[in-house]
């Protein structure tokens, strides 16, 4: 056992306070761990006790953290452990993290997945934005679900190939070009035809 000789605010964050045992440093923890396990000076603890503490400390600084991060927008479960790892966090405690913000809907890649979709539907075809979404850690279910909702995407080619085509000449040389950007935009191949084709008329290209 030690005993608990001085809990020191510390300078820059006044409610994370250092902790000495025996009179040596031994840890930071925040004022709210210090009073919900009644910590004080004089007070003899063993170093297992401290360490669960520690452990527990983690945690809630490592969820406060992530709130923050998903505070400006959505975010998936991949995209909220990477943040967590670059931050110096054990995998213990991010998945407790994870666990956590899962339990009360902060985290939902189904749900983060749908919106995403949706929202790009108009600029981006159903394969670049599933590629998209499986670089964010989404599930091929979750994938395959959000880009059944955006539905057929022939309407939103239409317009991105008549944008191209603005004040371009109606040839087979800028269809073309029209044809394989609707492609490097991710839209199917019927998709990117049917768009051009209907621009170009009933010839072949």
């Amino acid at each position: 056992m030690k005993k608990i000789t001085d809990l020191k605010p510390q300078i820059k964050k006044p409610t994370r306070y250092n902790v000495y045992l025996d009179n040596v440093f031994y840890c930071g923890l925040e004022l709210e761990t210090i009073m919900k396990h009644r910590l004080k000076i004089g007070m003899d603890v063993d170093e297992e006790f401290l360490e669960n503490i520690q452990l527990e400390n983690e945690r809630l600084k490592a969820l406060d953290k992530a709130l923050n991060f998903i505070s400006l927008s959505k975010k998936t479960k991949k995209q909220v452990e990477d943040y967590l790892y670059g931050k110096g966090y054990a995998k213990k405690t991010v998945d407790e993290v994870i666990s956590s913000m899962g339990g009360y809907g902060f985290i939902d890649d189904g749900d983060y997945a749908s919106d995403y979709a949706k929202s790009l539907s108009s600029k981006k075809g159903k394969k670049l934005i599933a590629m998209e979404l499986r670089k964010k850690g989404v599930s091929d279910k979750d994938m395959k679900d959000a880009l059944e909702n955006i539905g057929d995407q022939t309407d939103a080619a239409k317009e991105i190939a008549q944008k191209y085509l603005r004040n371009k000449t109606l040839d087979r040389q800028n269809v073309m070009k029209c044809y394989k950007y609707l492609l490097s935009k991710g839209f199917d191949y019927d998709v990117a035809r049917s768009a051009t084709e209907n621009l170009f008329g009933d010839e072949e290209f």
